[in-house]
């Protein structure tokens, strides 16, 4: 096994993870690929390692370094090494992702228990105009509700998003998004009643 040895001069040109976080703060494009190249790896496993999953685990890094492009400026070197920085995002990022996994998952399977107990008609006749009614019963619940509970509601369930993911797209708190949805489902279990 051969070992590359840096002489002074190398060392000195080679910036540190620091350096190249000013750099891309100042939208230093070069910056971004030598900082990519460096964590992206590392932070790759340790996202694979919590979701268990290559794919989930690549959008993971693909929207962290997005938002080490869009948030570089707010990186503070005293709270830390970037390394540091961008492993606690991936950590909790990947952690967001499988619980948004988890809770879409419950809801397919609770929409297919639900499938599964609605009564049997006859002919596929009788059974679509049933599916037609009831997913007229949803849309209609759905308008009713407050445009803000029923935007976070169809980010979080049919967009896959998490509560953090939904809170920073719409730039609100993420308790203000939390309880739009609880008081969206709340809303919309009352008004559908025996339909689910």
């Amino acid at each position: 096994m051969t070992v590359l040895l840096r002489t002074d001069n190398e060392s000195a040109s080679t910036p540190d993870d620091a350096e190249l976080m000013r750099r891309v703060a100042d939208r230093d494009r070069a910056a971004f690929g030598l900082l990519y190249d460096r964590l992206a790896g590392v932070l790759y496993t340790a996202s694979l390692r919590i979701l268990n999953d290559s794919a989930e685990a690549e959008d993971v890094i693909q929207d962290l370094f997005v938002q080490i492009w869009d948030k570089a400026a707010s990186y503070d070197q005293r709270l830390g090494k970037p390394f540091n920085w961008a492993l606690t995002m991936t950590r909790n990022r990947s952690i967001d992702r499988l619980r948004a996994l988890k809770r879409r998952y419950e809801f397919i399977a609770e929409a297919t228990d639900t499938a599964h107990a609605t009564p049997v008609f006859a002919s596929d006749a009788g059974h679509e105009v049933y599916q037609r009614e009831k997913t007229t019963h949803v849309r209609r619940a759905l308008t009713e509700l407050p445009l803000e509970q029923r935007q976070a509601l169809e980010m979080a369930f049919l967009g896959g998003m998490t509560q953090n993911e939904i809170a920073d797209r719409l730039g609100q708190p993420l308790g203000t998004i939390k309880a739009r949805i609880r008081r969206g489902m709340l809303k919309l279990k009352e008004s559908l009643g025996g339909w689910l």
